[in-house]
């Protein structure tokens, strides 16, 4: 069972959350919080498996309320409840360990499987996140190397780039083998290697570098 915690300041959202999760056979919302103090007192007494986290609330904001649980239980997933005006936060939500992002007008059936998806160890990054999320790094890495982008320094191999293509639609390391009939174990190695080469730890990193790579290598000359 995927014990949930909702954490948002609007009753609507979150108790409409509430309805729609608790339909599901293998989902139960064990507590709903109106702030980023009291979902953080419900994470110590309840300790759910995932967190539904808003950013904006009142007393606590939620990417504090992330750092403190990530802290305290740093096994208790965290998805975050993101819209297109709050994007100035998801650079911080990312560094701060979210598992992933879903949007609060995202279809249900995609909102349970990013759920489901989430508990089973894969990150959840919308398209519209991970380009929002893409343009603020690229804009945070020309900030600190003036002149110097990501396409200047990595070079991908052709196997590389056809992995970095299905990474960034969000495949998980089975789907990607299947595609490119490899081994899982051979897919764990080459994801290996491209977290060396991005200076990256995690899948959700990879995907924002690899994403904003493949849109500059596209942007190329003769391209």
């Amino acid at each position: 069972m995927i014990t949930i915690v909702i954490a948002d300041d609007q009753m609507m959202i979150r108790e409409g959350l509430r309805t729609i999760l608790d339909l599901e056979d293998d989902m139960e919302v064990v507590g709903v919080a109106g702030n980023g103090i009291e979902v953080c007192k419900m994470v110590d007494q309840l300790r759910p498996t995932l967190v539904m986290m808003d950013i904006q609330m009142p007393e606590m904001d939620g990417i504090s309320a992330l750092r403190k649980i990530k802290q305290n239980h740093p096994d208790t997933s965290i998805l975050i409840l993101t819209t297109f005006l709050e994007d100035n936060y998801i650079v911080d939500g990312l560094a701060s360990g979210a598992n992933g992002y879903i949007l609060k007008d995202m279809d249900t059936d995609k909102m349970l499987a990013a759920i489901r998806d989430t508990v089973s160890g894969q990150f959840i990054l919308p398209i519209a996140v991970a380009s929002k999320l893409a343009s603020r790094m690229s804009q945070m890495e020309l900030h600190r190397s003036p002149g110097t982008t990501v396409d200047q320094r990595i070079r991908l191999t052709e196997r590389e780039r056809d992995i970095a293509e299905l990474v960034v639609k969000g495949r998980n390391n089975r789907d990607i083998a299947a595609a490119l009939y490899i081994s899982e174990g051979t897919v764990r190695n080459y994801m290996s290697n491209l977290y060396s080469k991005l200076g990256v730890m995690d899948r959700l990193q990879a995907s924002i570098r690899l994403r904003e790579l493949l849109a500059n290598e596209g942007n190329g000359p003769g391209k």
